[in-house]
């Protein structure tokens, strides 16, 4: 999965990872999370259900994407809905922290230390990176596979700049993206022959009776 970004980071923080910021529309507060602008919703689509749990997250297949392909089946548009947990992000804070403080020579401080000012950009990256991880977690959730190189790009819809000005540790972040994957053949085969088994097992039942 590649996911694009439009940020300047350090070069001890340098990331091959990337976003797509998209253009904030609507407000959208959610109690004990940091406040952020979501963009609507888009009209239609088909609701997801999980293979497995994930709070706050919520998936719909849109339309098939245009000129993508897979071996692994159809391409299609997917929105995604869902949150970057305040832990996620600490944790990601806390070891970039660490690896900084490694590398870190900046002038007028001592070899090791990390300036106040460089903190934002810190806690910027983490939380880059914290989304990077969310999405990766519903695609698996959500039984999808992304596609190699920049076919498989993911887009962040808000604007992630914004969300980083003035965060507070410890909050949770919710955003929404697009993302372009097929359904993971694995998962829905295994899915569709224990439907088959339920039937068997309902039909057996049955003439039994």
């Amino acid at each position: 999965m590649k996911i694009f970004y439009l940020f300047t980071l350090t070069s001890c923080l340098a990331s091959t990872s990337a976003f797509v910021v998209g253009r904030s529309v609507r407000h959208n507060a959610v109690p004990n999370m940091a406040q952020v602008e979501l963009v609507a919703e888009p009209e239609g689509g088909e609701e997801l259900t999980a293979s497995s749990s994930m709070e706050g997250t919520r998936v719909k297949k849109l339309e098939e994407a245009d000129g993508l392909k897979s071996n692994d089946g159809p391409v299609y548009k997917f929105w995604l809905k869902s949150l970057a947990s305040g832990d996620l992000i600490k944790e990601y804070k806390i070891t970039l922290l660490k690896d900084a403080k490694k590398k870190a020579n900046f002038p007028g401080f001592r070899k090791g230390q990390v300036p106040p000012y460089a903190m934002p950009q810190i806690t910027g990256f983490a939380i880059q990176e914290s989304l990077i991880k969310t999405v990766e977690q519903a695609v698996a959730a959500y039984a999808l596979k992304s596609l190699p190189g920049s076919d498989g790009q993911v887009e962040i819809l808000e604007d992630v700049e914004e969300l980083c000005k003035g965060y507070k540790d410890g909050t949770s972040l919710e955003f929404t993206a697009t993302l372009n994957c097929a359904f993971d053949p694995e998962v829905v085969t295994v899915e569709a022959s224990a439907v088959e088994d339920d039937e068997d097992e309902e039909s057996d039942e049955e003439n039994a009776d």
